[in-house]
């Protein structure tokens, strides 16, 4: 009886998380952004939002994802606490050859970014938004490693719960 509860409990959990991360980001009262990548190669994004009003360093990054050349991204952005927000390029892994910081003066109006070329508009901030990008993949590995592993003890204990008893 406890396993059984112990399975039904741990579906449900997963359901809930998968449906939870797999819907689209779509915030209300979001600012959207669009990503335009116009420079040759495909370029993998983040962006970095400072929902911090008392400058203590808290930095929420997103990937936005890689985008091929001539192509975009939409990404919807909680800008509550924020007036600005930062978008990280990585040619590579640890490559990171774009780099530019944007005020948001109208919360209202969506904005469209087009990288044209590779720039680091500061390298201090650049350094600072590549370390937070490092702790949210790093983040990112933890989980999905522990996502793996409890969907094969949820995998196990399904299989001994409905295998036949000789």
């Amino acid at each position: 009886m406890f396993r059984i509860a112990t399975v039904v409990f741990s579906i449900s959990i997963f359901t809930y998380w998968f449906v939870k991360k797999s819907a689209v980001g779509i915030v209300k009262d979001s600012l959207s952004l669009q990503v335009v990548n116009k420079l040759p190669q495909t370029l993998d994004f983040y962006v970095i939002n400072n929902n911090d009003p008392d400058k203590n360093g808290i930095l929420e990054a997103k990937h936005i994802g890689k985008i091929r050349p001539e192509y975009y991204r939409i990404e919807h952005l909680k800008m509550d606490k924020s007036n600005e927000y930062w978008i990280v390029g990585y040619l590579g892994k640890k490559n990171l050859v774009y780099f530019s910081q944007h005020s948001v003066p109208n919360k209202n109006i969506d904005q469209i970014i087009e990288v044209q070329n590779y720039i680091n508009q500061s390298v201090k901030l650049s350094d600072i938004a590549k370390k937070d990008v490092e702790a949210y993949n790093h983040e990112n590995i933890k989980l999905g490693i522990w996502v793996s592993l409890d969907f094969l003890l949820l995998f196990l204990n399904l299989v001994l719960l409905l295998r036949k008893k000789k």
